[in-house]
C-alpha cells in the first residue's frame, strides 16, 4: 500500500490568525474552519479539508510548545488501507494515537527521530455530515460497515 502523497502540515505557531494572515498573502491560502485557537487553510484548489493547520503553540491549558512543526499527514485511498495500515504501524510499535475527526479517519505514529506523522483517510464531501461527532475514538469497523471497506478517500476522487 502506498500513500495518495502528503495532504497537510500542521504547524506550532505562536499566534495561529498571525500566522493565518501570512500565509494567506504569502500563499493565496483562505480559511476553511476554526476550532478553538486552531486555524484550518487550504488553497482555493485544493480537493482536500485543509492544506495547512497551525495550531497555539502557547498551549491554551496545556503545557506550551515549541514553535516549528507538529506532524505532517499522509492519505490513503479507503478505508481498508486505513486498516491494514493501522495494524502494520501497530506491529511496528509506532502507533502512538488514533482519532475520528468527524472529517476523517487518522492513525498517529512516530518515526524513528521521533517525528510525529499521521495515516489518515478523508472522508468524501458527499458523506460529510457537519453534526456528526468529532475527536471521538476510531472505529473502523463501523466505517467499513457503513460506507465499505472500499470507499474511496474525499483526495482519491477528482476534485469537483
Amino acid at each position: 500500500m502506498a500513500t495518495l502523497g502528503l495532504r497537510h502540515a500542521v504547524l506550532w505557531v505562536n499566534d495561529p490568525e498571525a500566522s493565518a494572515r501570512f500565509y494567506e498573502q504569502a500563499l493565496g491560502l483562505e480559511v476553511a474552519n476554526r476550532y478553538g485557537t486552531a486555524v484550518f487553510m487550504a488553497s482555493p484548489d485544493s480537493n482536500t479539508d485543509h492544506d495547512l493547520g497551525l495550531f497555539d503553540a502557547a498551549g491554551e491549558g496545556a503545557p506550551a510548545r515549541h514553535v516549528g512543526l507538529y506532524h505532517l499527514a499522509w492519505e490513503v485511498a479507503t478505508l481498508a488501507e486505513l486498516a491494514d495500515a493501522k495494524t502494520r504501524l501497530a506491529e511496528m510499535g509506532v502507533l502512538v494515537g488514533e482519532n475520528n475527526h468527524g472529517v476523517s479517519r487518522s492513525l498517529y505514529c512516530h518515526d524513528p527521530d521521533g517525528i510525529e506523522f499521521e495515516v489518515m483517510w478523508e472522508v468524501p464531501p458527499e458523506l460529510y455530515e457537519p453534526d456528526a461527532p468529532r475527536n471521538v475514538p476510531l472505529d473502523l469497523d463501523a466505517d467499513m460497515a457503513r460506507w465499505g471497506a472500499d470507499c474511496l478517500s474525499r483526495g482519491a476522487r477528482p476534485a469537483a
